[in-house]
């Protein structure tokens, strides 16, 4: 459909083919297979517009407009400030979400609806941007964000939490040190709710020569390291805190079956799984394997 469409609409381009500052020239439509293309305005008559608007579904590309609290925002994260300001508690929430899921305006509204009042919502694009919550009795459940944005608009989303600042000269500084930290742990966890605590291992591993992540894997993990299922099972029982009960019901598996896994691992690398220190390197270890293996 789109080439016929070509053929009637030379302007026509899909919404990666064009940068951000040219996009507003253009009248965006979202396909029954979710691709989103745009016509140049000058190109369309208002008959055009009716007639597409039959067989293709309008879409807004335009990122909302800020508020003056939203401006006040994104010149702090913009500008460098000498402000020591101790009496301000804030902290920066990143989201990324799939691209043509959800309208900009509509993910906002879902937004204030859970704080139920206007917070700062600060776009980077049309899918990625940082929420502020100013006041620390806002927090709210991430994870129910989630369930309620899956289970009513069907939209996939990640969010990366930072600490609590309480100066605004720090805010420039970690807003970025927040969306790095953020594109280095989705490229290394699926976990929809992460927070900058849970980056330290990643944002480490990330640091690494290629060398270093390969000695690592074949001193840690051995002859495991192509073991997918047994890799499962210990990384399950890691992030059960070691313990074998909530271990085994998190994966439906009989304490028996799961105490042979642990063996079999131990006597395959000389590692004691039950052991915290010894249990971090392996879960670093599987954390650079797993990469690796999404890499190729």
């Amino acid at each position: 459909m789109i080439e016929q469409l070509r053929k009637i609409f030379s302007s026509l381009v899909l919404y990666n083919e064009i940068s951000n500052k040219n996009r507003y020239n253009y009248k965006w439509f979202m396909t029954n297979e979710k691709q989103v293309i745009g016509i140049n305005q000058k190109e369309l008559t208002e008959k055009d517009t009716t007639l597409l608007h039959i067989f293709l579904r309008p879409y807004n590309v335009s990122i909302p407009q800020m508020t003056a609290e939203e401006q006040q925002w994104k010149s702090y994260i913009s500008t460098d400030i000498t402000d020591s300001t101790s009496s301000l508690t804030y902290r920066f929430i990143y989201f990324s979400f799939q691209p043509f899921q959800i309208e900009p305006e509509s993910f906002k509204e879902a937004i204030n609806e859970f704080y139920a009042r206007q917070v700062p919502v600060l776009f980077e694009n049309d899918h990625e941007g940082i929420i502020v919550e100013t006041n620390p009795k806002d927090t709210i459940s991430y994870e129910q964000i989630i369930d309620v944005l899956m289970s009513d608009l069907y939209v996939k989303i990640k969010f990366f939490v930072g600490p609590y600042l309480h100066t605004l000269s720090a805010a420039k500084r970690y807003h970025q040190i927040l969306v790095n930290g953020a594109n280095t742990t989705f490229a290394y966890s699926d976990k929809t709710v992460s927070t900058y605590i849970d980056a330290v291992p990643f944002i480490l591993v990330d640091q690494m020569g290629s060398n270093t992540r390969a000695d690592i894997i074949n001193s840690v993990l051995g002859e495991t390291e192509h073991d997918k299922d047994l890799l499962k099972t210990i990384e399950m029982f890691i992030a059960c805190n070691l313990n074998v009960s909530v271990t085994a019901k998190e994966l439906y598996m009989h304490r028996n079956s799961l105490q042979y896994r642990l063996d079999k691992f131990t006597e395959k690398t000389g590692i004691d799984i039950r052991q915290f220190h010894q249990a971090m390197a392996v879960q670093l270890a599987i954390t650079i394997n797993k990469k690796l293996m999404k890499e190729t």
